[in-house]
């Protein structure tokens, strides 16, 4: 399902301000989830999660974040680890990468990085770069990759904005991987889906996350657990 960025960020002036430190935040939070969500070991695929603070339940309790709903719905069927980290940039999150895509062996990985590279000012251009060889060295190790994009608030300026937003959809084509492109569509502009502090969503809006996700990544799973049952019933 390719949807295309919606104009999510106007009319928004209430919330710029929080948005300028979007992920930008502390990161001593950050090692309770760089571990996996279900360490339990099983024979299914492996899914690993490089994100930021929307993906690190930043603010709420770590079972209700959405990579943690994630995994109830894949049950005992997947194994999900999250390796995100509050505050990460795309250079962050690749100078960890190598050695998880080696520890780790996912089938699958998610990406959910770029945020804070937006907000910072960073050249979409280095971003761009970052994002691309995280996905050449899934690819090289024969993981599937699922882009997972965001948006940024309109007082950046156009240019700048449509710059990184293009980062994604260039990406998704360049490498041929699925694509997100608003991993906050129908949450950002909703108060009550948003923290007090006006960044970060709510425990209720993490479902909402999840939805937003599975239909690119159901297709990506579902033959990898059909080949995981088939293996099992023989």
């Amino acid at each position: 399902m390719k949807r295309g960025i919606p104009m999510a960020w106007h009319g928004l002036n209430r919330m710029v301000t929080g948005w300028l430190v979007l992920l930008i935040v502390t990161f001593a939070s950050s090692s309770i989830n760089a571990e996996p969500v279900n360490a339990d070991t099983n024979p299914g695929p492996i899914l690993l999660v490089m994100g930021d603070s929307l993906s690190a339940a930043y603010g709420i309790e770590r079972d209700e974040g959405w990579v943690n709903l994630l995994e109830e719905r894949l049950g005992d069927d997947a194994q999900v680890i999250n390796a995100s980290i509050s505050g990460e940039t795309t250079s962050g999150g690749l100078q960890r990468f190598t050695d998880l895509l080696g520890q780790r062996e996912p089938d699958i990985v998610l990406i959910e990085l770029g945020g804070n590279d937006g907000l910072r000012g960073l050249s979409p251009n280095q971003m761009q770069a970052n994002l691309a060889s995280m996905i050449e060295q899934s690819q090289d190790a024969g993981a599937q990759v699922l882009l997972l994009g965001i948006d940024i608030p309109p007082n950046y300026g156009q240019a700048y904005r449509d710059a990184f937003t293009g980062v994604f959809h260039s990406l998704a084509e360049e490498y041929d991987v699925s694509l997100v492109p608003f991993l906050l569509e129908d949450i950002a502009l909703n108060e009550a889906l948003m923290q007090s502090d006006g960044i970060h969503p709510t425990a209720d809006a993490q479902p909402i996350i999840l939805d937003n996700v599975w239909p690119e990544l159901e297709p990506l799973i579902e033959p990898l657990l059909e080949t995981t049952h088939q293996a099992a019933v023989q």
